[in-house]
């Protein structure tokens, strides 16, 4: 197993991938990521959509890592589209209808509708284009977004998010602008276990967690589960945590 720490959104993680996931899947999807640069001859973007609780920023920044320590592969950038977060003044001050009722949005904190799509439209565009370009960060412990928070200037950038790929209108345009797209996927109990810790570590107590979790993410888990868009890569997480390819 190789061990990778890395702080998350204002949380410390501690994930660990298995030799088998490495040397058969992820060290693969880096040396195919710089043979399409070569291809291509300018920038690439590559789309990793997943679920809520997926582990989709740890695994992104993981393999930004590996390819910075692999000989033979180009280093690749990672970034997320959870700057794209609308404020928490916005989400308070806003509402939104769920089960035909009316109510503020932050109470849905995480669903396609709090995040600002014409923004990140906009944003992946620039990114797409080789454009150097600042990119937002968001911060689970501020609970916003942060602006210019990085640059984006690499050459080969790998793009996570929830709904990079998600088969919705407005959503699923952003696909066109992917030289390459992975998708990650779990069974529901394991990203509601993931879930439910996660929030935890932002001080909130666990019956708070729980009734979060159930009301406002685990609606954003099925939607990915059942409205994702086919991608090039996709992968599977089983209930040891390991990943597999999804044929």
């Amino acid at each position: 197993m190789i061990d990778h720490r890395v702080t998350v959104n204002g949380i410390d993680v501690h994930a660990r991938y298995s030799q088998n996931a490495v040397d058969g899947i992820f060290l693969p999807f880096l040396r195919r990521m710089t043979e399409l640069k070569k291809e291509k001859g300018r920038r690439i973007l590559v789309m990793l959509a997943a679920p809520p609780g997926a582990g989709k920023t740890t695994l992104n920044t993981f393999l930004s890592r590996l390819s910075r320590e692999e000989a033979g592969v180009s280093p690749i950038q990672a970034i997320g589209m959870d700057g794209f977060h609308r404020p928490q003044a916005y989400l308070t001050s806003h509402v939104t209808i769920r089960d035909g009722k009316s109510i503020p949005m932050v109470e849905v904190k995480g669903a396609p509708e709090t995040f600002d799509l014409e923004k990140l439209t906009e944003a992946v565009k620039k990114a797409a284009s080789g454009e150097r370009c600042p990119w937002p960060a968001y911060d689970r412990m501020l609970h916003d977004p942060i602006e210019n928070a990085v640059t984006v200037d690499g050459d080969i950038v790998l793009l996570e998010g929830n709904y990079l790929l998600l088969d919705k209108d407005g959503w699923r345009d952003l696909k066109a602008f992917a030289d390459y797209t992975v998708s990650v996927r779990a069974d529901e109990s394991i990203l509601r276990a993931r879930l439910i810790d996660r929030r935890i570590k932002t001080k909130v107590d666990r019956e708070r967690a729980v009734r979060f979790v159930d009301f406002s993410d685990m609606p954003n888990v099925r939607l990915c589960l059942e409205k994702t868009l086919p991608a090039d890569l996709r992968l599977l997480i089983g209930p040891d945590g390991d990943y597999t390819v999804e044929l």
